[in-house]
């Protein structure tokens, strides 16, 4: 709600509160780690077994928790997700994520998002990502590794070089984003991909469904069980899922089933979903 009230601020002015407010963010975490060095052995055990890596029992206990049926999982989710909205959030979420919005409606009003800036702008935000941001992301995990990963470095320290290289990148994906959406050749790929953006409630919800289904207890409870590459799996067969049913699901009506129903909630009357038969053609 913030946000929209800059709404109608310059693109130049929304940027600079952007970078301002996503620095906030950053100072906050440089300033945590500053005020560490004068914790108690006991409080940095405390927080690193919190923040960074649980111990043994802890562990244990958590993916006992998430295999086990919904009550116990919630014994779990609940402190962590009111720790989550409230501390984390007001020292670090709200300010990355504001900073994020207010770039992005800047960038949009540039008309970054158009597809219709020159290709070699978009060819530099893609190199600007290639040969500056992954290098720093990059650096950042040497220096993790350097330290053998130590909590108050790498949590403070260590986490700045992606936290600000990685805006770098994203301009890589925009960019190629922008550049596919141009590519007659693309087309098939990119619909598909418009059309899960179009139902981005409904897939969300969906994915989030399928696997809480296959990990948690109250489903086929392999939280904890699969290695990475099994997880890659999973990710790509609900992508693959998703690419496949919402341009069909589109064919024959307007909304995804979510969407469809926020917008009649939001405005306080039932909104059509079929597609017409002169809609559709």
């Amino acid at each position: 709600m913030l946000v929209y009230l800059c709404r109608k601020l310059r693109p130049r002015t929304l940027l600079g509160l952007g970078l301002v407010t996503i620095a906030v963010a950053s100072a906050s975490l440089t300033l945590y780690g500053a005020w560490s060095r004068y914790w108690s052995p006991a409080q940095v055990k405390v927080a690193r077994e919190q923040l960074w890596m649980p111990s043994p029992s802890q562990a244990a206990n958590q993916i006992s928790a998430y295999r086990g049926h919904w009550t116990a999982q919630m014994n779990v989710r609940v402190p962590d997700a009111v720790q989550m909205e409230t501390i984390f959030f007001v020292a670090f979420t709200f300010w990355r994520v504001t900073g994020l919005m207010l770039a992005g409606m800047a960038h949009f009003k540039l008309g970054v998002f158009s597809a219709k800036w020159p290709a070699s702008l978009y060819w530099t935000m893609i190199a600007v990502a290639l040969c500056i941001g992954i290098p720093v992301t990059l650096y950042g995990t040497h220096r993790d590794f350097a330290t053998d990963w130590d909590f108050r470095y790498c949590f403070f320290y260590g986490a700045q070089f992606n936290y600000w290289a990685s805006l770098l990148v994203s301009f890589g994906w925009v960019g190629a984003m922008m550049l596919a959406s141009r590519a007659a050749a693309l087309l098939p790929f990119t619909r598909r991909l418009a059309a899960v953006g179009r139902m981005a409630f409904t897939n969300y919800i969906m994915h989030t469904m399928i696997c809480t289904t296959i990990f948690y207890g109250h489903g086929f409870g392999l939280f904890g069980k699969l290695e990475r590459a099994g997880q890659f799996v999973i990710v790509l067969a609900v992508w693959t899922l998703q690419l496949v049913i919402s341009p069909i699901w589109l064919r024959h009506f307007l909304f995804g089933p979510l969407e469809w129903l926020w917008r009649s909630l939001t405005y306080l009357q039932w909104k059509p979903l079929r597609r017409s038969p002169a809609v559709g053609r």
